[in-house]
């Protein structure tokens, strides 16, 4: 992993560390160090209360890694609180969420959207909703935390869920697909066409696809437990997702894009996803 794949693996917890370091040597430097500073300066310029304000503060103003801590302090802070409980960025890899999600976009994540947490620990601090069926959701990864993830919820605490020769059931019932077409999308299997289908969970409408040459992944009557919710791509054969890793505890959700601020493709910036907001 290179030096930019660290820093953004571990961006939360070098956020948090920058934050409390840069808040404890202001703090210290009010508590232990400004007033002995303040001392000695007026014991070598007896008419410092004399000089104009801007010369006064020049003089008495710490060392300048506490002069960086004072300024930097704030915005860190801010940076950390936006973060940690209103919303972040997040760029999709892959195209397992073809061919609505395409790979390249950057999604406004909506972190308010199922709870408040703890930052880098992760511990929720108060729940405010919880994910339904069909809502496309962005998680930590079950089997790396520090790897977000983002798929759709087809199955929540409860259902009964089944997938066979490619037909999703849940809770005895199948759900409403309708067949468009045999397309090539962008991202997809070179010089092979996918079927497309529009799919409805939960009365929210979103397009699938999937590859005929491939076999179905089949699985019957899946019961998802307390607190934990089956996800899929929409990409269907070309997604690793519950049917293959398990299902999502509640504890790593993360939260809901609601829009498109972003979207680079191999032929440069897709203009027309700008500004596209997410259902």
């Amino acid at each position: 992993m290179n030096f930019m794949g660290v820093v953004g693996e571990y961006f939360p917890l070098i956020l948090l560390v920058l934050t409390v370091s840069s808040g404890l040597v202001m703090l210290m430097d009010q508590v232990f160090f400004k007033k002995s500073r303040e001392l000695l300066v007026r014991a070598e310029i007896k008419d410092l209360d004399q000089l104009p304000k801007k010369e006064r503060q020049e003089k008495l103003k710490g060392p300048i890694v506490t002069d960086y801590c004072r300024n930097l302090f704030p915005v860190f802070l801010l940076v950390l609180i936006l973060r940690s409980f209103l919303g972040e960025f997040f760029q999709i890899p892959s195209g397992s969420m073809l061919p609505d999600y395409l790979i390249g976009d950057y999604l406004y994540v909506n972190k308010f959207a199922y709870g408040i947490h703890i930052p880098v620990w992760n511990t929720e601090l108060l729940k405010v909703g919880q994910p339904q069926r069909g809502d496309v959701i962005i998680f930590n990864y079950p089997v790396d935390t520090q790897v977000d993830l983002i798929k759709r919820v087809i199955g929540v605490p409860g259902d009964h869920v089944s997938y066979v020769n490619k037909m999703l059931t849940v809770n005895g019932v199948p759900v409403p697909t309708k067949f468009l077409g045999n397309r090539i999308v962008e991202g997809g299997p070179e010089n092979q066409a996918v079927q497309e289908y529009q799919e409805i969970i939960n009365g929210k409408t979103h397009t699938l696809m999937n590859a005929p040459w491939l076999p179905a992944h089949d699985f019957k009557n899946l019961i998802v437990p307390k607190g934990e919710y089956f996800v899929m791509g929409d990409n269907r054969d070309f997604s690793e997702d519950s049917r293959y890793w398990g299902l999502v505890d509640q504890k790593y959700l993360v939260g809901k894009p609601e829009m498109v601020v972003f979207s680079l493709g191999d032929h440069g910036v897709r203009w027309d996803r700008i500004g596209h907001w997410l259902n």
